[in-house]
């Protein structure tokens, strides 16, 4: 047994939460980042602006979202080259054969394909044949034999939260939008999870208000002790930078998680929002605006003419009732001792 232990070690392969659970899932979100999200933006761009360029080089960085997502994978368990390589044969495979549960199939299919090439690296002297035919043959191998079933899977659990949301779109709305905004803020990925279960439709919408509640949020309730730097570091950026401060004192999480349970519904059965654009776009939130310019692309794409009504809409949901809510509560919560001067400083 210590010379099993002795052989993972040296290889790094270590099975822990935080190495699958934290580590591949935000990097497999970055690389659905780099491919199709970007690639839906850019090439929406180029469809309203007539640049075809624009357009093209948006389809081409979208069709490698599961090569993408598999290297990435890939780069967070330390794949050595040849094993981090093969990966993009088997992210295209999985992404393929796993339909609209794709980025599920790639998640847990890469992992396995990653490790099992890592496990057989180096160990012959002829590493530039074996390594990449074990890396390859376990991920197309595992694709075809498991990655239908696990899309259907991850795609009956989306569907069915979608269902649920059209059908109680006030309770749904309120549990969607606090349970994938507080994803977003701890150290796990909330886009990478859209994307996994294709939370698209109404229930992105709420996904779209909770985490716009979280990073608008905590951005206008931390600004007297960060200032513009933190408005923007976090507003735009990640709401995950304050979780040392939640770790330290839970409470500073109540004002940005209240103001989700408030905007989820209001984005549900007043205005209708709804994310018609990529599934990781609901998961992202403020982040580069993508949770927003994804409303705007499922607007484009659905060939439907966005009205005062939806603008307003997504003012209110992403922009202004997360900062007015949140300073509201937290206001009240500082007043009560809850909330002290200094509980909300981002680290140097």
């Amino acid at each position: 047994m210590e010379r099993v232990k002795a052989f993972l070690k040296r290889k790094d392969i270590l099975f822990s939460a935080t190495r699958y659970g934290v580590d591949a899932m935000g990097a497999m979100a970055q690389g659905l980042f780099a491919s199709l999200l970007i690639g839906t933006i850019i090439q929406t761009i180029g469809q309203q602006t007539g640049l075809g360029f624009l357009a093209e080089a948006g389809g081409y960085a979208m069709a490698v979202a599961g090569p993408a997502m598999a290297a990435s994978i890939g780069w967070a368990l330390h794949a050595p080259p040849l094993v981090l390589f093969s990966l993009i044969a088997v992210g295209s495979a999985a992404n393929t054969l796993g339909g609209a549960g794709g980025p599920l199939a790639v998640y847990i299919i890469a992992i396995l394909a990653c490790e099992c090439g890592k496990l057989v690296s180096r160990e012959t002297k002829v590493d530039i044949l074996v390594t990449p035919a074990v890396t390859v043959l376990v991920g197309v191998g595992a694709a075809a034999l498991c990655a239908p079933a696990i899309g259907r899977a991850a795609s009956l659990v989306g569907s069915a939260i979608m269902w649920a949301t059209e059908l109680q779109p006030f309770l749904m709305g309120i549990a969607v939008s606090v349970l994938v905004g507080v994803a977003l803020t701890l150290p796990i990925s909330s886009a990478a999870i859209c994307a996994a279960l294709g939370l698209t439709g109404l229930a992105g919408g709420a996904a779209v208000a909770g985490c716009c509640a979280q990073m608008v949020g905590f951005a206008v309730l931390s600004f007297r002790e960060n200032g513009i730097g933190g408005l923007v570091s976090q507003g735009l950026g990640t709401s995950m930078l304050q979780m040392p401060n939640i770790l330290k004192n839970p409470r500073v999480w109540l004002p940005p998680t209240l103001a989700a349970a408030v905007t989820g519904p209001i984005a549900t059965c007043v205005f209708g929002l709804e994310m018609n654009g990529p599934a990781i776009s609901s998961g992202m939130g403020t982040c580069g605006l993508v949770g927003p310019i994804g409303v705007y692309t499922g607007w484009v794409e659905s060939g439907a003419a966005p009205t005062g009504l939806d603008w307003l809409g997504l003012a209110l949901v992403c922009f202004v009732l997360p900062g007015v809510l949140s300073w509201a509560f937290g206001l009240v919560l500082r007043r009560l001792g809850w909330i002290r001067d200094g509980d909300l400083t981002l680290a140097a």
